[in-house]
């Protein structure tokens, strides 16, 4: 049947991009034989059940399951401090992830042979030392080792660029660094769908777009794609090649391609995109609820074809099960956090005659890592960090960590440089939108590029991954000492710091850029600034007129004169929407190294202390 279909999709594809299509069904996978029973019961699901169609109206039935999470981020040890926990339970980390997805795994095959893992997006990027200093190969070993089928793009696979993600894919070593570990790195062994990222000059995805995969003998489709807004969010540099394309026109388009060609009608979406539960302290939302869900995944989802009865999301490092209307009925859509801290289990009933969903369930499992007391809280070491379980590690998972572990602990462990207290990211509540780990990073970045004559430093808040604290971390240095690895954790990206030329008018629109409305900006985005320069702004003033009073040293700023401004080249290119601080490109100086070394510069040269957030100033 497939062989036939194919050359009927071949011989009637009128669209020149869906032809890539027929790569991507061969072969039409079937069920693996991964992880037999462990003899451990199934758990009934909970909480969202969807049923389509009235028990009484069915036919016979078939079942098959999808483990799905997103947003892994290279997550080879567990995560610390603020996002160590789970609603309090210590949870996450490569091995505590592949221990899950296996258990849960060998549970679903009491019941179905069908069962495949699923993600959505950003398995690599914006990740710690141990998986991005070997340009994410051991995060690809790990998923390849617990077993992930499919997943989606996300907009950090093309932190690296277009080429690069496609080396992960399909193997090969590094081309400038080669093969760091001293073996073949042989690519992923799951496989990357983009349906919606086509190659300029071919309109056809860079990757499979679509996968087929039998449960019983139903087909059920799956497309993936990640957020049409991924160019703002990454270094244009490298994706010059491809377009991004609008979600849900793609998605029908493959909708329809699948059931018009192959007949199916049971599809899921893996999408990098999602939405969030809109709950108040001191309520904590359940990993598996849908409390007053809002976000940007909701308009997608409600012009999707009702073929789309399961939409695995991501993006938003959120957990959520939800129903959400789609264009004709309902989908189950759901998002499992971040850092591996939770796996969704999808438990899809398919009608043998009409090949259709009949009913989808869907619920949150925690990938706990923790040790508990005898008292039932969870333990921790003398600073404060969770204790970990040895007997919740995969074991096979394990070895690829300690393999990555070893190799990197001499780069990571370094001592570089001291802070007299915690320096974090986070904006405080009803403030400005100055960050204390923001305005060092600034300061670093303006000091780094003084040979270059550099007067005023931006930073992007989004480039901040994690704070600085001054408790010792597992490398074992004494409280205060910051490492190397924990300022690549702040700053992962290895982005170039770039002084450029602008006036004082060009540097004011730069700033009304970081408010909706202004040179294309969909999305508020304050960014950080060096000592010596201050603003204010109005955010609720016309568009074009709600910053004032930019001074630099005191002085008002001269419309008319000349600045040098440094930035990452994520933010001179454009990202983030600032399309304004494209205009000194002429007169870009590159300083030597990266981001991070600026950082690792800044806090060697002495003790750094939080400083006070006196640089903008919120006026409405």
């Amino acid at each position: 049947m497939a062989h036939l279909s194919r050359l009927r999709l071949a011989r009637h594809l009128a669209v020149p991009a869906l032809a890539v299509a027929v790569v991507a069904l061969l072969p039409l996978a079937r069920p693996s034989s991964r992880d037999a029973d462990s003899g451990e019961r199934w758990t009934p699901m909970s909480p969202v059940r969807v049923s389509y169609v009235s028990a009484d109206r069915r036919g016979p039935t078939v079942t098959g399951h999808l483990l799905g999470f997103n947003d892994f981020h290279g997550a080879i040890d567990p995560p610390t401090g603020s996002g160590a926990t789970v609603n309090g339970t210590p949870a996450g980390g490569a091995e505590y992830l592949a221990a899950t997805v296996k258990r849960l795994r060998a549970e679903a095959r009491r019941t179905s042979p069908y069962v495949y893992t699923v993600a959505a997006g950003d398995n690599i990027g914006a990740s710690p030392l141990v998986s991005a200093a070997f340009h994410d190969e051991p995060a690809v070993e790990v998923l390849n080792a617990l077993g992930l089928d499919l997943t989606s793009v996300g907009n950090h696979e093309y932190d690296e660029g277009v080429k690069e993600l496609e080396r992960l894919q399909r193997g090969g070593c590094h081309p400038t660094d080669g093969c760091q570990d001293g073996t073949p790195f042989k690519g992923a062994d799951y496989q990357w769908l983009a349906a919606n990222v086509v190659n300029k000059s071919t309109g056809l995805p860079h990757l499979a777009p679509i996968s087929v995969r039998w449960v019983g003998g139903s087909l059920v489709g799956f497309v993936g794609m990640t957020l049409k807004g991924t160019p703002g969010i990454v270094n244009p540099a490298g994706i010059t090649t491809v377009e991004f394309k609008e979600e849900v026109a793609v998605a029908n388009q493959y909708a329809d391609l699948l059931k018009r060609f192959l007949g199916i009608k049971s599809m899921v979406l893996l999408i990098h995109q999602g939405g969030s539960q809109q709950v108040t302290s001191p309520a904590v939302p359940d990993p598996s609820s849908c409390a007053s869900f809002a976000g940007d995944i909701t308009p997608i989802v409600a012009g999707l074809r009702p073929e789309f009865g399961v939409v695995v999301s991501g993006h938003t490092h959120r957990f959520y099960s939800c129903e959400l209307p789609n264009s004709a009925g309902t989908s189950v859509v759901t998002s499992a956090g971040t850092n591996g801290q939770l796996v969704t289990d999808i438990e899809m009933t398919i009608d043998k005659r009409t090949h259709k969903f009949v009913e989808v369930a869907a619920r949150n499992v925690v990938t706990e890592n923790g040790v508990k007391n005898t008292d039932g809280t969870w333990a921790k070491d003398a600073n404060g960090n969770f204790l970990q379980n040895p007997a919740g590690k995969d074991p096979q998972v394990k070895a690829i960590a300690d393999r990555y572990r070893t190799a990197v602990a001499p780069i990571a462990n370094r001592i570089v440089g001291s802070i007299t207290a915690n320096i974090v990211r986070d904006v405080p509540t009803g403030g400005s939108g100055e960050s204390p780990l923001g305005d060092v990073i600034a300061d670093a970045q303006k000091a780094y590029t003084q040979a270059a004559g550099a007067q005023i430093a931006f930073m992007n808040p989004g480039g901040i991954r994690a704070s600085l604290t001054y408790a010792n971390s597992p490398g074992g240095e004494a409280p205060g000492q910051v490492t190397y690895g924990e300022v690549f954790t702040v700053q992962p990206f290895n982005n170039l710091v770039v002084t450029q030329t602008l006036t004082g008018a060009q540097i004011k629109d730069v700033l009304e850029q970081q408010f909706v409305g202004f040179g294309g900006q969909t999305t508020q985005r304050i960014l950080q600034v060096s000592a010596g320069f201050t603003y204010s702004y109005n955010a609720t003033a016309p568009a074009g007129s709600r910053v004032s009073s930019i001074a630099l040293n005191g002085v008002p700023l001269d419309p008319a004169a000349s600045y040098k401004v440094t930035t990452n080249d994520f933010l001179a290119n454009g990202g983030d929407g600032f399309t304004n601080l494209t205009v000194g490109k002429e007169t870009r100086v590159y300083a030597p190294g990266f981001d991070v070394d600026a950082l690792e510069a800044y806090l060697a040269a002495a003790p750094v202390s939080p400083p006070p957030l006196n640089r903008i100033t919120k006026l409405g």
